[in-house]
């Protein structure tokens, strides 16, 4: 799929991905959601299929973070409060133990209702605003969308298909 230049376009991948990466978690048996056999997002570490929905709710969650801030005129920090670019396995750990208490089914729950609020936000916003001018360095609003929403699909929807043929599932 084309990288996205409009709001149409960004829309489209965050629910197309979105998608194909539910029905690739429908095939998750629910008595292996928490086991931690697939790679992990920092150098040496492993995570469970659960670990990665709420890696995603983590990345939603911090876009709609973003999104409030720049709305209300305040500073938005790139990527976290407390985390540089270089410590995003350090972030991820932190997603982990974010939605560590919640089951498997209560994160996908979650994750759809979060991809569901940055649609809302998402559609409120024009084309200039996401693509006519920077936002973070060289990159859009909408480009700063995507590559922390529909890529992380994408490549969570790989990640699942692998750890599933690696377990013959």
């Amino acid at each position: 799929m084309p990288i996205p230049t409009s709001k149409s376009e960004l829309l489209g991948a965050i629910t197309d991905r979105f998608a194909k990466l539910d029905r690739a978690l429908d095939a998750v048996p629910a008595e292996l959601a928490d086991e931690k056999t697939m790679e992990g997002h920092a150098k040496g570490t492993f995570m469970s299929p659960n670990n990665l929905v709420s890696y995603l709710i983590g990345w939603n969650v911090l876009v709609l973070k973003w999104l409030e801030h720049d709305r209300n005129g305040e500073t938005v920090i790139f990527p976290e409060v407390g985390y540089k670019w270089n410590q995003l396995g350090e972030l991820a750990q932190k997603f982990y133990r974010d939605y560590s208490e919640h089951s498997f089914d209560e994160n996908r729950d979650q994750l759809a209702r979060v991809k569901d609020r940055l649609i809302a936000e998402i559609s409120e916003r024009t084309d200039d605003e996401l693509y006519g001018s920077p936002w973070h360095g060289k990159w859009t609003k909408g480009r700063m969308i995507q590559f922390n929403s529909s890529s992380p699909y994408e490549n969570a929807r790989g990640r699942i298909r692998k750890w599933l043929k690696q377990k013959t599932l």
